[in-house]
């Protein structure tokens, strides 16, 4: 599986983004995409997860709310993070991560797929 996120870039504070990952090849229904964030001089968390089929979904406290994960019905085999109301401790690069494994996971390591970054900033 290769994924190719998109979708950062600049916003002001309150503003809202949306990422896309999309994922070459054709991820099992009982699998799980995530999105993970990297802020400068940090290290990476985990943002959100959701089953390929979409029917289970869980997020980070930090974000709970404010984002959502879903498939994207737009693309083909994609998934994307609607991000509203951003701080700007947003701030970071957003990584989608595929577990080639059934089962869900906040941990970054146990996901075996990565896609290459974008960059959201949040100005205040």
């Amino acid at each position: 599986v290769q994924l190719q996120a998109s979708g950062g870039g600049l916003v002001q504070a309150g503003g809202s983004l949306r990422l896309s990952c999309a994922a070459s090849g054709r991820p099992a229904g009982s699998y799980f995409m995530g999105w993970f964030r990297q802020a400068p001089g940090k290290e990476r968390e985990f943002v959100a997860y959701t089953r390929w089929n979409g029917y289970i979904t869980h997020y980070a406290d930090s974000v709970k709310g404010r984002f959502a994960i879903a498939r994207d019905n737009a693309k083909k085999n994609a998934v994307y993070l609607q991000m509203n109301s951003l701080k700007p401790e947003d701030t970071a690069v957003y990584y989608c991560a595929f577990r080639s494994v059934p089962g869900a996971s906040t941990m970054e390591a146990e996901y075996k797929y990565w896609g290459q970054g974008t960059l959201v900033t949040v100005s205040s």
